[in-house]
């Protein structure tokens, strides 16, 4: 297995769980990582891995188009509240350069069919073809017309907006929580959902602050290698790395201490976990209800297998249980 182009290195193989590993070995060792070839948009057409769960059946599902992005909303059954439904957001991950409409789509249903939510699948623009900061620019725009429109659209309770996203969607969520404190007026958010989020593009394998970034250098799927050619290709300059349109842990603390509660799940042998980590306890010290959930011997992308993986199955029951939690105290 060794020779393959993704093998599992050897420093990682003993981390990991072993289911992860059967899966990785019969359908991911054999690809060959995009980072390592030149850049061509076909690489978005990689089919994804077996071991997710099944799109749920909702009421509707409603693709909206936007001035430059699209949203998919999953509508639940039935008659809504007087208020109208809770809406939770949801940004894929990708690196900000993979990912489209269709991504996550059965854990975006499975929130609309079992928190009674209208759910939003965003697809933003992506690098390169779009570079930083279009991501930012479409995920408050659609911040905007959910708080606008989405009474209209989808009998939305517009007070009762959660957002979430994984990776560069974890990103994106987080800065959205950030944005929404400076539009007039603000818009309410109630809840944030952090999954496997980035939270710090300085990050190195050299950085004291990080020891999950040497730790975890050699990971799988999300590798060192990766993460840098996916912040190159939508941060191409360096000088952007710490504003915290890009970087949410180094925003003020007077904003960061207005930030909505927050469920942050990261992953025990990913790379970006100790960066997922520092953000919240930061948030905690600044007095944000904050829960940290670390899964063991798990890598970046348990959730896509929640069907396949013990670990990925209480990793999603674990963010369904965390938005619905957080409406019903809203």
């Amino acid at each position: 297995m060794l020779d393959l182009p993704s093998a599992i290195h050897p420093d990682i193989l003993p981390r990991l769980d072993p289911e992860y590993v059967a899966i990785h070995n019969a359908h991911i060792a054999h690809r060959v990582p995009p980072h390592t070839i030149p850049w061509h948009p076909d690489i978005r057409k990689a089919p994804p891995i077996p071991g997710g769960s099944p799109i749920r059946t909702v009421g509707a599902v409603k693709d909206i188009s936007l001035q430059n992005c699209k949203i998919r909303a999953f509508i639940p059954e039935g008659t809504p509240p007087p208020e109208g439904w809770p809406v939770f957001l949801y940004i894929h991950g990708g690196g900000w350069a993979l990912g489209n409409i269709d991504t996550m789509n059965p854990f975006i249903s499975r929130q609309c069919k079992e928190n009674n939510c209208v759910s939003l699948a965003l697809d933003y623009r992506l690098a390169p073809e779009n570079p930083y900061p279009a991501a930012v620019e479409d995920t408050v725009d659609v911040l905007k017309f959910v708080y606008y429109k989405g009474k209209a659209e989808f009998n939305a309770n517009v007070n009762k907006i959660a957002v979430g996203g994984s990776s560069s969607g974890g990103n994106l969520a987080a800065i959205a929580c950030l944005k929404a404190q400076e539009l007039t007026p603000p818009i309410p958010i109630i809840f944030q959902l952090l999954l496997v989020p980035v939270i710090d593009n300085t990050a190195s394998v050299t950085d004291e602050r990080y020891p999950s970034w040497k730790e975890c250098q050699n990971t799988v799927w999300l590798s060192e290698g990766r993460m840098m050619w996916f912040r190159n290709m939508y941060l191409p300059d360096p000088a952007t790395w710490t504003e915290p349109d890009n970087s949410p842990i180094f925003a003020s603390e007077a904003v960061l201490a207005k930030v909505p509660p927050a469920f942050i799940g990261v992953c025990e042998v990913d790379l970006l976990r100790d960066e997922g980590i520092a953000y919240g306890e930061k948030l905690k010290s600044l007095g944000v209800n904050v829960e940290i959930k670390v899964y063991p011997k798990s890598p970046h992308v348990i959730l896509d297998l929640d069907a396949a993986l013990k670990v990925g199955k209480q990793h999603a029951d674990d963010c369904i249980k965390a938005v619905g939690d957080a409406f019903k105290a809203a």
